[in-house]
C-alpha cells in the first residue's frame, strides 16, 4: 500500500508519521502531484488556522487567500483540484478535517471577509466554539484541549471502537453537527468529531496522539 501525507505546510507531520510507523506503515510526505497520484490513500493533517492550511494548499500567501475571499473567488489550484477529485480513501485530521467543509469563520484579524472558502467536500461552515457550561452558564476555556469522549455512528472508521471512547482534541473552531457527521463530541455545544462523504473522511481529534484507541482508528482507515 502506498500512503501519502499531503504537505499542507501547516502540520506536525512527525507525530502522524511515527503513529503510522508503529502500525508498520511508511508514509511519504509530499505536495508533488506526481507523487500523490500514486497513493492508494491520503492523510491530510493541519494545525494553526484554516487560512494557514488553505495557504499551503494554494501555495500562496495569507494575504492572497484573504484577497481571494474578499473578491468572492473560490479556491482554485492544481493541488486543490486533485484533492477534490481524489477517489481513494482520504482522511483529514484536525484542520485537515475542517477545510473539508464549505467555509470557515477562522479569518485573520487583518481580513475584512467574514469567512474563507474551503474545499466544500462536506456540508457546513466551521464556527468558533460556543463553549458555555450549560449548568453554570460560565464560558469554558478555549482552545478545547485535552481528552474528551465521542459518540459515533456505525462507520468503518470506528470499527471495534466503543462508544464514549476518549480522543485527544486541540481546537477553538468546530464544524456543527450536520448531514455528513458520523461522530459527535460535546464541549459547551455538540460539534462534529468526525465526518464522512463517499471516500472523504475527517476527524477533529488527533488519532496520532490518542493512544491505543487512536491507533485503532488509523488501522481502520488503513484497512478501508
Amino acid at each position: 500500500m502506498r500512503l501519502c501525507i499531503v504537505d499542507t505546510k501547516s502540520a506536525n507531520f512527525n507525530s502522524v508519521v511515527q503513529a503510522l510507523k508503529r502500525l508498520g506503515v511508511k508514509a511519504t510526505i509530499s505536495a508533488d502531484l506526481s507523487v500523490l497520484k500514486q497513493a492508494d490513500k491520503l492523510i491530510m493533517p493541519g494545525v494553526g488556522s484554516a487560512t494557514a492550511v488553505m495557504k499551503g494548499l494554494l501555495n500562496c500567501s495569507s494575504t492572497e487567500v484573504i484577497l481571494q475571499n474578499e473578491q468572492g473567488l473560490k479556491p482554485q489550484g492544481e493541488l486543490i483540484d486533485f484533492i477534490c477529485n481524489y477517489r481513494q480513501p482520504l482522511l483529514g485530521i484536525c484542520l485537515g478535517m475542517q477545510v473539508q467543509a464549505q467555509a470557515s469563520e477562522e479569518v485573520p484579524l487583518e481580513g475584512h471577509c467574514k469567512q474563507i472558502a474551503t474545499l466544500g467536500l462536506v456540508q457546513g461552515t466551521v464556527h468558533r466554539l460556543h463553549a458555555q457550561d450549560t449548568s453554570t452558564g460560565e464560558m469554558l476555556p478555549l482552545p478545547h484541549m485535552g481528552w474528551n469522549t465521542i459518540q459515533h455512528q456505525d462507520h468503518p472508521l470506528f470499527k471495534g471502537i466503543p462508544q464514549n471512547s476518549y480522543f485527544y482534541f486541540v481546537h477553538s473552531f468546530a464544524l456543527d453537527v450536520g448531514a455528513n457527521t458520523i461522530a459527535t463530541c460535546k464541549y459547551g455545544q455538540d460539534f462534529s468529531a468526525a465526518v464522512a462523504r463517499d471516500n472523504f473522511m475527517g476527524v477533529q481529534f488527533h488519532p496520532e496522539k490518542s493512544g491505543t484507541i487512536g491507533a485503532q482508528l488509523l488501522q481502520n482507515f488503513l484497512e478501508l
